[in-house]
Formats: structure tokens, C-alpha cells, sequence
């Protein structure tokens, strides 16, 4: 029993190792501003502050990089990422992933149009015959993802999305509404563009850790940090400082009932 004891501990002093010899973790993720982009070479977004502020907390250092999202994926299924900032938990990637309990946000996906070429749209059957852009490896839910009433068409960024839009190549395009809103400020089309009510899917995001040695108890420690972060009013000052920015954006939605289908 010694032996097996000492063993336990060896197993979980190596487990723990990139803790305390201070490894930097590779954390990727696409362009989700306002969560997690790049302004004049600096990271920024809500997301990753929080994020930052948590692995500061934890004495851990991070190596942060912006991806495109199938690329994201395919790292850290692959080991070559330690984790991915902003990521919906689901049955396929329990496998390659593990997950801190508390999330960092939440994510309401809904329709962009552009008002030269409105549609009347108050449920998912209403999309019938359209088409909408999407975004590659994104998932906004099964009833979106498996209808046969519309067609979805899929662009490498969300400027992309915007820009097919704006020229007409697409009917709709789908995105989470924060997004969509500082996008269309950031490019200066708050006159052409505008968000519809219906919501298609809403979802919590969190911080996916690559499943390595350690990286369980990473989760457990990081859940909890952000846990006592989100009661501090630091945290309220952050959220308040990127929901102010957004509050500033004005708003072509109507106002009623949304639900998802």
C-alpha cells in the first residue's frame, strides 16, 4: 500500500506540474468582438478581460492568438492548443474538451438584414425559401442547423457576412446580437443594417481546456476564480464599460415577444 500511495502522489504531483512550474497556456479563439478581437495590435473584448484577470489570479500565464474557428477547433482536438476562449459545450466535444462549470457569458444568436431589403420574419418557418450566411463550425442550434425550409451559405468572417449582405448575395445573415451590433458600428452601417427580434438559439459560453494531465483540476480552479470575480464590482465596472458601448448603438429592432423555435 505504500508503494500505491506514493505512486497516487506521483501521478498527481506530475498532473499538477504545469502549475507550479508555471507553463504558459496557448488559448486561441476566432474574432468575436465585442467578446475577443484586436484593436491597434492590443487584445481586447469583455470575454477576454475576464479570462485575462482569472489566469492573473491563477498566477498562470497565457499565450492568447486569434484563429479562424474550424482552426481553433481542429488545435486543441489535436493537443497543439491548450484551450479555446468562448466555446458552446456539446455532446461531440465532451471527448477533446473539458469545461469549468461557470461560463463566461452568454451568447443570443438572431437575424441581420439589410433595410433596403427587409423580410417579415417572426419564427424559423418564416425563412422559407431564403438564404442566410452563416459561419463555419458555429453551432446555433438544431432546429437552425438541420431545417430544410432555407438555405444556409457560410462566409470565412463576419465581415464577410456583412459585406454579402450588403450586396444581396444573401437574404439574412446569423450571428450573436453583440456581435452583430459592434460589427455594424465598426463599419459604419447602422443606416443599412439592422437585427430582428426572433431569437434562433441562446447559449452559455465558457473557456474549453484541451483534455491533458491537469487540466480537470485547471477547470475547477479557473470556475471557481471567475465565480468570485463576477461578485466583485471590478467585474460590474467591465461588463458596464462594454454593455455602454453597445447601449450607444442605435437600435432598428422591434420591440416583442422573441422565443426560439
Amino acid at each position: 500500500m505504500p508503494h500505491l500511495s506514493r505512486l497516487l502522489c506521483t501521478l498527481l504531483l506530475a498532473s499538477l506540474s504545469f502549475l507550479a512550474h508555471g507553463e504558459r497556456l496557448r488559448i486561441v479563439s476566432d474574432e468575436w468582438s465585442p467578446y475577443f478581437y484586436q484593436e491597434n495590435g492590443q487584445f481586447r473584448g469583455m470575454d477576454y478581460e475576464v479570462a485575462n484577470e482569472v489566469f492573473r489570479r491563477l498566477d498562470i500565464q497565457v499565450h492568447w492568438q486569434i484563429l479562424p474557428w474550424k482552426r481553433c477547433l481542429a488545435l486543441v482536438e489535436q493537443g497543439l492548443a491548450d484551450g479555446i476562449l468562448d466555446i458552446f459545450q456539446t455532446s461531440a466535444r465532451q471527448a477533446a474538451m473539458v469545461y469549468p462549470d461557470e461560463p463566461m457569458s452568454t451568447v443570443e444568436f438572431v437575424l441581420f438584414q439589410a433595410k433596403a431589403r427587409p423580410h417579415q420574419v417572426n419564427r424559423l418557418e418564416d425563412l422559407a425559401g431564403l438564404t442566410v450566411g452563416t459561419s463555419p463550425g458555429y453551432d446555433y442550434g438544431p432546429a437552425f442547423l438541420e431545417s430544410t425550409l432555407f438555405r444556409r451559405e457560410a462566409a470565412p468572417t463576419h465581415e464577410a457576412n456583412l459585406g454579402k449582405l450588403q450586396r444581396g448575395r444573401i437574404d439574412l445573415l446569423v450571428t450573436d446580437r453583440r456581435v452583430g451590433l459592434y460589427l455594424r458600428q465598426q463599419l459604419g452601417l447602422e443606416h443599412a443594417v439592422e437585427d430582428l427580434a426572433l431569437v434562433i438559439s441562446q447559449q452559455p459560453q465558457y473557456l474549453g481546456l484541451a483534455r491533458k494531465p491537469g487540466r480537470a483540476v485547471l477547470a475547477e480552479r479557473f470556475a471557481a476564480e471567475l465565480r468570485r470575480f463576477k461578485q466583485e464590482p471590478a467585474y460590474a465596472e467591465l461588463r458596464a464599460r462594454y454593455d455602454g458601448e453597445l447601449a450607444s448603438i442605435p437600435r432598428a429592432v422591434e420591440q416583442q415577444e422573441s422565443g426560439t423555435p
